[in-house]
């Protein structure tokens, strides 16, 4: 049977598995990162976890045909490059031809967000699909298209304008879906709406948590807060419009949201498809739109499987 090894580099840990041809994860290791050590001092941590997780796999090393490998920031996929990471720090990284040498089979490198969009096509929420899009609604908004279980690279839909000369975005454009979609876009709301009403259910959960999180404003709502229910109606708002261009556009078999804020499931969802069906182009058939279901083993899966 043949294997394949897949890495998720995040910022804060970093994942190796074995992945079988089926997208199953035999085995997996995880280690901190260390954001701040040099980029080949992580190296040696990446090759570490493949190891631990290779020794537990209890599989012939001669059936591991090739590891993958997921990053954020620029990417060079054709040449293995980590251009710019500013979360690592990395530049110029040339880490796919250094896990080559180190492990003796081919290695091939993808953008974060599109290994995890293949991990959710191949064993997840969006399986069988001929098309998906998948959706990460977290500190920024990312993105994914795959089509016949391969990635179609470039897709940065975060940094779209839904809003025109709307709020400030970390890219440095103004009214970016990610500005608003984001957990980031919905904690930026919440903190607004407390300022409105300092003395409201959503101020007293902040208050006692300490925080302002994604999650506050669904509590409150959950409350009675009519604060907070207009808050997360104008947030579906503008999730609804972006993803209604996205699938105008794209026509995906399957969209597939996940992130932090994905994790409210058809709290979510349910107002979310009423929405994007009466923002779609009239005549068009609604795609499933549905929850992410692989968490952090979207991003190992896809990248293993990026190298099948």
């Amino acid at each position: 049977m043949a294997y394949y090894i897949g890495v998720d580099i995040g910022g804060t840990n970093l994942k190796a598995g074995v992945v079988d041809g089926s997208g199953k994860i035999i085995s997996e290791a995880s280690v901190p990162t260390g954001a701040d050590r040099p980029q080949d001092v992580v190296l040696q941590d990446i090759l570490g976890a493949v190891k631990t997780s290779i020794d537990g796999a209890n599989v012939d090393a001669k059936e591991i045909k090739a590891v993958g490998m997921g990053s954020p920031g620029m990417i060079d996929t054709a040449n293995g490059i980590v251009i710019y990471n500013n979360n690592l720090g990395w530049r110029d990284f040339h880490i796919g031809e250094k896990m080559s040498a180190a492990l003796g089979i081919p290695a091939r490198l993808e953008n974060d967000a599109d290994a995890a969009a293949l991990g959710e096509v191949v064993a997840g929420s969006a399986k069988g699909a001929k098309s998906a899009l998948i959706i990460t609604l977290g500190t920024g908004v990312g993105s994914g298209f795959v089509i016949n279980e391969k990635i179609f690279p470039g897709c940065e839909f975060g940094h779209m304008v839904i809003a025109y000369g709307g709020r400030e975005c970390t890219c440095g454009r103004h009214g970016c879906f990610e500005a608003y979609a984001s957990a980031t876009g919905l904690i930026n709301s919440t903190k607004e709406a407390i300022a409105r009403n300092p003395g409201g259910i959503m101020a007293d959960i902040a208050k006692k948590e300490n925080t302002v999180s994604g999650h506050t404003v669904f509590d409150a709502a959950d409350k009675g807060d009519e604060e907070a229910k207009r808050v997360i109606d104008e947030y579906t708002d503008y999730l609804a419009c972006g993803l209604a261009n996205l699938i105008n556009g794209l026509q995906p078999e399957v969209v597939s949201i996940g992130g932090g804020i994905g994790k409210q499931g058809e709290r979510l969802l349910a107002p979310l498809r009423v929405k994007v069906e009466r923002e779609i182009y009239k005549g068009m058939k609604l795609p499933k739109i549905v929850s992410c279901t692989l968490g952090y083993k979207a991003g190992l899966i896809g990248a293993a499987m990026s190298v099948r």
